[in-house]
């Protein structure tokens, strides 16, 4: 038995998966255990969760694996500061310490942290993007694929495009730090008033409130177009650094110049969103469609595969993703339900077990993620014992007569907290941890995010039908795309 435990860690979405002879067994974020949005910490809860899942102790893991390089980032911090000096000494100064003091010596302070779980295993590294690729196309169905990863930044890749075929994965094109899509999208969110790295969906989710043919919109993808970003034909991108600063800054943005450019000034968080913002969030959205369906054409163009898997954080704008799927491109699409950092854990550990190790890939029907459904599970005597040690009145119904009192709780306006089998491995709900509410209720949407999930009232759900009803409900639904995440488009 060969046991390989892979992390991700200490930049946001902490998260551990462990991998038992090449199949995925448990994952999980820790987030999930310290309650913690976005926990960057060393994932002790998520570790030892994996291993009481595989019924394992620390002894028996063989190798650990990370899913970046530190010193090739280190590298990479170093000639930016290089390049862009005397700008950004006060970056420089806050940065070298943390660097100095814990992150080069990262493989020490991991395996003294790893001994508290009695895992003294050897140690290794691998790529940024290439954990990112390896968890999109190892975990996927297929027996070859273009693979087209895209963040902010990994060490020095912001894009990457390849192929995966068996147990190979080759790459064809590298886009490098500064420029990337993925920090242009969180320049944006950061001048809207939301959090970098956490709030990027938020700015998904306000574009749509805008219309994407408005003039307003239109002079915005310019003034964009046109000054900040050069968006080549081949989708990468060339990022004008007069209007940046999140290469050597403590800030993403050099707001006067955004606020010449656009006549808008930053939105101070938890101000009201007004409509040029909304405009801003849609401006970028259509750009940022633009380039990303671009690489996928590249992506295409230069496997001259008919499958494209995905990760990396940008395959979360799930708007993209639907365009990507609707100009018909490939045959078939897979994008990494946990496509972000958390996900590098799972790539981590595949990419050892089939590059490093050589190990012989048998892609499953599905994939190799049981629906993302890899987090903890729980009996009905642990939900008991729960009930019983915090004096909480429940009625136990069976599964035929719970799905009817559901229903009827639904139908009565009702919000349900639905829990059951293994929780998600990524940042989406997927069914077994779960809110659930009536779509039909005009006013549910605002009730949900107001008084339930204590967040702004413009913020999407995503609807869950029956396979077989779906096209009542959308167009272009494409059930054989096998797309993750990915949004449908509403029938008028």
């Amino acid at each position: 038995m060969l046991a390989i435990l892979g992390i991700s860690a200490f930049y946001h979405d902490s998260a551990a998966a462990l991998l038992i002879d090449g199949h995925i067994v448990a994952a999980a974020q820790e987030e999930r255990f310290t309650r913690v949005k976005h926990d960057a910490g060393y994932p002790a809860h998520a570790i030892d969760y994996v291993l009481r899942e595989a019924g394992l102790s620390g002894t028996d893991i063989r190798e650990v694996v990370f899913y970046e390089k530190p010193f090739l980032k280190f590298e990479r911090l170093l000639e930016t500061y290089h390049a862009f000096a005397p700008a950004g000494f006060a970056s420089f100064a806050k940065a070298m310490p943390v660097w100095i003091k814990d992150k080069l010596f990262l493989k020490s302070n991991l395996k003294k942290s790893l001994s508290k779980h009695d895992i003294n295993a050897p140690i290794r590294f691998t790529e940024h993007h290439l954990s990112h690729a390896a968890s999109a196309f190892f975990a996927s169905p297929f027996d070859e694929a273009a693979i087209l990863t895209i963040d902010g930044v990994g060490e020095w890749a912001t894009t990457t495009i390849g192929t995966g075929a068996g147990n190979t994965i080759t790459r064809h094109r590298e886009l490098p730090f500064p420029h990337s899509a993925g920090l242009l999208y969180s320049a944006f969110t950061y001048y809207c008033g939301f959090r970098v790295n956490s709030g990027e969906y938020k700015l998904m989710g306000l574009a749509p409130y805008a219309s994407a043919h408005s003039a307003q919109v239109q002079r915005f993808i310019d003034l964009i177009e046109n000054n900040m970003a050069c968006i080549h034909d081949d989708g990468s991108i060339w990022l004008n650094m007069e209007y940046f600063n999140f290469a050597t800054g403590l800030e993403m943005t050099r707001n006067k110049r955004w606020q010449w450019l656009f006549g808008v000034p930053e939105r101070n968080p938890e101000s009201v969103i007004t409509q040029e913002y909304i405009d801003l969030a849609m401006a970028i959205q259509q750009v940022t469609e633009k380039i990303v369906l671009r690489l996928a054409a590249t992506a295409r163009q230069v496997s001259g595969l008919s499958n494209l898997v995905m990760a990396g954080g940008v395959a979360l704008n799930c708007v993209a993703n639907a365009k990507i799927k609707a100009a018909g491109l490939f045959d078939h699409l897979w994008i990494q339900p946990a496509a972000g950092d958390a996900g590098g854990a799972v790539g981590a550990a595949l990419s050892t077990w089939h590059i490093y190790h050589q190990k012989e890939r048998i892609p499953l029907e599905d994939d190799a993620m049981s629906g993302a459904f890899l987090g903890p599970a729980f009996s009905n005597r642990d939900i008991e014992n729960l009930i019983r040690k915090n004096n909480l009145h429940a009625q136990f119904y069976p599964n035929e007569e719970l799905f009817a009192v559901t229903a009827k709780l639904l139908d009565e306006g009702r919000i349900v907290g639905w829990f059951q089998g293994r929780m998600e491995y990524g940042p989406r709900a997927l069914g077994n941890r779960s809110i659930i509410a009536d779509p039909r209720n005009a006013d549910m949407q605002k009730k949900l995010n107001m008084e339930i999930k204590f967040r702004e009232s413009f913020r999407p759900f995503a609807p869950a039908v029956l396979e077989e009803d779906a096209y009542r409900c959308f167009v272009n639904t494409g059930m054989d795309c096998l797309v993750m995440e990915n949004y449908l488009f509403t029938s008028k």
